[in-house]
């Protein structure tokens, strides 16, 4: 039986990779060109959007369909409320999704797309205003619209220039300038970010407070500054941190005693039974106001070589918790 499963020859692999080279040059080249076209179109987009009450409704066939809802997407999520809706099933229903005041974003390469077309006069009914993103300025959508976008490209990556491929890039392209645009004027900032993307790592690392990830109460190892070396040592088994704080009668913190410090203390000492707490504890350690980021408790950590727990002090250098770095693991932090 012939065996299907010939390995590809060295000519088969040139040829792909060259193809793949020309797509990527091509895709690249498409979106450069939007640079030199950007005017007053855009920033006549830029201010409608700004200047509007509703939303942003994305919408778009076939693949402009799906472009447009990755912009939706990243409209959304960059301060700017935004949502996709299919142009298919806009007439029949949807379109009610339109509210006056709010701005359609329609994107079709051709600008001649049915299901866009037919909805227009639907959209301007409803008191929303049009910004198109076409390859054609004398297309249906583009002079219908009130502001167009121009996303022509010279030629599609495809070797028959018949699939979307630079044409939808430019169009992501040209969706992602116009959201980081709206970014900039509405101000927003990383925390904003953040509290648009709370279950992800940048989410994490710009909301966590060191309060949500410290131990306290009960949880947390302290003794006072003339306890003995023998009690320090249980309090440090009990609460089981690897380490205990030592504070004064007023609650300040006076030092830290670690494992490691043990570990040198049994080094340096035969007999520790008479020994104080406080005469073989770290002195000033470094420490971190609970209302700071958890991602810098980490930063604090790791750049002054701290073994992997960190005092929390108020203002006034009383002691409000502690810190380990297990704790900013399980908080997806680092």
């Amino acid at each position: 039986m012939e065996n299907s499963h010939h390995p590809r020859s060295a000519a088969d692999g040139a040829r792909a990779l060259a193809l793949a080279r020309d797509v990527l040059e091509t895709e690249a080249q498409a979106v450069h060109a939007l640079s030199a076209r950007l005017g007053e179109a855009f920033v006549e987009a830029v201010r409608l959007i700004l200047g509007a009450s509703g939303r942003v409704v994305v919408t778009g066939m076939g693949k402009s369909g799906h472009i447009g809802c990755k912009v939706a997407s990243t409209l959304a999520s960059t301060g700017t409320p935004a949502f996709f809706m299919h142009p298919g099933e806009a007439s029949h229903g949807d379109v009610g999704m339109i509210a006056p005041g709010d701005v359609v974003l329609a994107i079709s390469h051709s600008g001649e797309s049915d299901e866009v077309v037919a909805i227009l006069p639907l959209i301007k009914r409803r008191g929303a205003a049009v910004i198109a993103v076409t390859g054609r300025p004398q297309s249906t959508l583009a002079t219908q619209a009130d502001v167009h976008l121009d996303a022509a490209v010279e030629r599609e990556a495809c070797p028959m220039n018949l699939a979307p491929t630079a044409s939808t890039t430019a169009a992501l392209a040209l969706g992602d300038a116009l959201a980081v645009a709206l970014l900039e004027a509405r101000g927003f900032s990383p925390d904003d970010y953040a509290r648009h993307h709370p279950a992800g790592t940048l989410g994490r690392k710009l909301l966590l407070r060191v309060s949500d990830v410290m131990h306290s109460g009960e949880r947390l190892p302290k003794v006072r500054a003339d306890a003995t070396l023998k009690e320090a040592i249980l309090e440090m088994s009990q609460k089981n941190l690897g380490m205990t704080a030592i504070v004064e009668a007023d609650g300040r913190v006076a030092g830290l005693f670690t494992d490691g410090d043990l570990r040198r203390t049994l080094e340096k000492h035969e007999d520790i039974r008479g020994l104080k707490v406080a005469d073989v504890m770290t002195r000033n350690p470094r420490g971190i106001a609970p209302e700071r980021l958890a991602a810098e408790a980490a930063q604090v950590m790791q750049s002054h070589h701290v073994s992997g727990r960190l005092l929390v002090v108020d203002g006034a250098g009383k002691l409000v918790g502690a810190v380990h770095v297990d704790d900013l693991l399980r908080a997806g932090v680092i």
